[in-house]
């Protein structure tokens, strides 16, 4: 309620002509006495502008600020659409937007890392635990024969162990990539067999 209509309905309900509205709110204030009022919106509650079209040439519908507005069914300029590629700056991994709905946004597109995506679609979905191996050593060829799914527990024997005591593979040769992934799944069948 607003501070005039309580202290009209104050001063007629107790015969009180010696307060101002000022005062009556002052004591509100000081006693903390609620209004309740909360300045929000109340649910069902319609705003005061509801149904009211801005007249034209003010506020949005001014020519200067309908150049700036969104048009219908118009795109940002950075969109890109399904099959569009780039390269990941951080890990070098190609990055492809494909036409399927994101679960996490409910977008129509989704960007997959594109070995991942090719290797897929050739060899069924990577199983637990697995994660694809560049073999060449180079991120960008996609093809799925480049990639091998191995075991994540494979991944720390081919980085080249702690202090860099054993050959790293993608600093390698490329006669001895093989053999050091070869080694590498032995090492972890043995470990595996153990525990």
């Amino acid at each position: 309620m607003v501070v005039g209509e309580y202290h009209r309905v104050f001063c007629a309900h107790f015969g009180r002509t010696d307060s101002t509205a000022e005062q009556l709110n002052a004591l509100r204030k000081r006693q903390g006495w609620r209004t309740g009022r909360t300045g929000r919106f109340s649910p069902g509650q319609a705003s005061h502008n509801k149904g009211k079209v801005c007249p034209p040439g003010v506020g949005g519908r001014h020519p200067n600020a309908r150049k700036t507005q969104f048009k219908k069914n118009a795109l940002p300029h950075n969109y890109r659409g399904a099959g569009h590629e780039r390269i990941d700056d951080k890990d070098g991994y190609v990055v492809m937007i494909v036409a399927e709905t994101n679960p996490w946004t409910g977008a129509d597109t989704r960007p997959v890392l594109k070995h991942r995506y090719l290797w897929e679609q050739a060899n069924g979905p990577l199983p637990d635990d697995h994660c694809l191996k560049c073999l060449d050593g180079d991120k960008t060829n996609t093809d799925p024969s480049n990639w091998e799914a191995i075991p994540r527990g494979v991944l720390p024997r081919l980085n080249g162990g702690r202090h860099k005591k054993r050959l790293a593979y993608d600093a390698a040769p490329d006669e001895l990539k093989p053999t050091v992934l070869a080694v590498a799944k032995l090492e972890h069948a043995v470990r595996g067999g153990r525990q």
